[in-house]
């Protein structure tokens, strides 16, 4: 039988979760702060990462946390870490961070122990930034989203990169929107996303010649719009920038060989976004019934009590699934120990 997290949580747990939101938007930096990010080129950007959380259809606890670091310019991964984690907390819209970014920030902080020359020096989230519902009592246009929230944690430049339109701030996927996106020719051209409150919140990009749906791209933190923009089409084999890609796709093929390895139901992977996030939920609030939680409170960081399953998983053989096809070598395959590091 399926597991299901219910309810929503206590109306203290929002309140919390709105006062923290609203904390960690003030520590927001979407201006570039690397040398990096103003040379045209990118001239010093060595490693570009990507996160993702992918579930299991049927079962919106269990699911598979992923963090991948891959060289620039060539877009080889470098590193893996795919773990299966257990998520406690309902999806609540404008509050994903609460419910996935712990276990992404667990994985950037082992590998900032383990293997500190392979910290990625910017992120790619799935996800948006500062385009993002922002709180009522706020006045300020510019939301704080996963990328945001991600970013600020872990104190890295982050990039929010979203596959559908936010419709937050009077955008809206109407005709005169859908007309803009039809004049994108090339891969590289984008148009901006300005609200009702004459704020620029993110870009609609063509991300690559042959793509026909742009992505939304908006700052998550440590970055300009513009570079953010630049780097996302300059990430791009497909329409989905690589180190997004890549996670998603080690974060599906874990979940296939785990569940295959312990004799679990062969059930297909599906991306946490479309299972677990209604398409009409108002915001703030949740379909479904109250759930017990413990959170825990500081300063910068509340997260409901949350484990994550030792991995018994052996990795020899494994062949990773990939749609379209990735240019992938043998040697991409994850080795044993469910963590993939480069060797020089």
């Amino acid at each position: 039988m399926a597991r299901k997290v219910v309810g929503r949580p206590p109306e203290e747990t929002l309140s919390l979760w709105k006062r923290e939101q609203a904390l960690l938007k003030t520590l927001v930096v979407d201006r570039d702060t690397e040398a990096w990010q103003r040379d045209p080129a990118f001239s010093g950007l060595q490693r570009v990462g990507g996160v993702d959380v992918s579930f299991v259809k049927g079962d919106s606890v269990s699911a598979c946390a992923s963090l991948v670091v891959l060289s620039y310019p060539e877009l080889e991964v470098m590193y893996e870490d795919c773990r299966m984690v257990s998520l406690t907390a309902p999806y609540v819209s404008g509050f994903l961070a609460f419910r996935e970014v712990p276990f992404l920030v667990d994985a950037v902080q082992q590998l900032r122990e383990k293997e500190p020359r392979l910290m990625p020096q910017v992120l790619f989230v799935d996800g948006n930034g500062v385009l993002h519902h922002r709180a009522s009592s706020s006045s300020a246009p510019a939301g704080f989203g996963v990328a945001c929230h991600l970013g600020v944690l872990t104190d890295l430049p982050c990039i929010g990169v979203a596959k559908k339109l936010l419709q937050v701030d009077g955008l809206e996927n109407n005709a005169l929107h859908k007309e803009k996106i039809r004049l994108l020719k090339a891969g590289g051209d984008s148009f901006p996303l300005m609200g009702g409150s004459g704020t620029v919140l993110g870009m609609a990009l063509k991300s690559h010649d042959h793509s026909t749906k742009p992505l939304y791209v908006s700052v998550g933190h440590k970055m300009s719009l513009e570079a953010a923009v630049r780097l996302t089409h300059g990430c791009c084999k497909f329409r989905i920038p690589e180190p997004v890609r890549q996670a998603d796709i080690r974060s599906r093929d874990y979940i296939r060989r785990t569940l295959g390895v312990q004799g679990a139901p062969a059930l297909q992977p599906e991306r946490s976004k479309k299972a677990q996030r209604p398409k009409a939920c108002p915001q703030g609030v949740s379909e479904e019934p109250t759930v017990s939680c413990c959170v825990v409170n500081c300063s910068v960081k509340s997260t409901w009590q949350r484990t994550e399953p030792t991995c018994q998983s052996p990795c020899e053989g494994a062949i990773l699934e990939v749609h379209p096809p990735a240019l992938l070598k043998p040697s991409d395959a994850p080795s044993p120990g469910c963590h993939l590091t480069a060797t020089s």
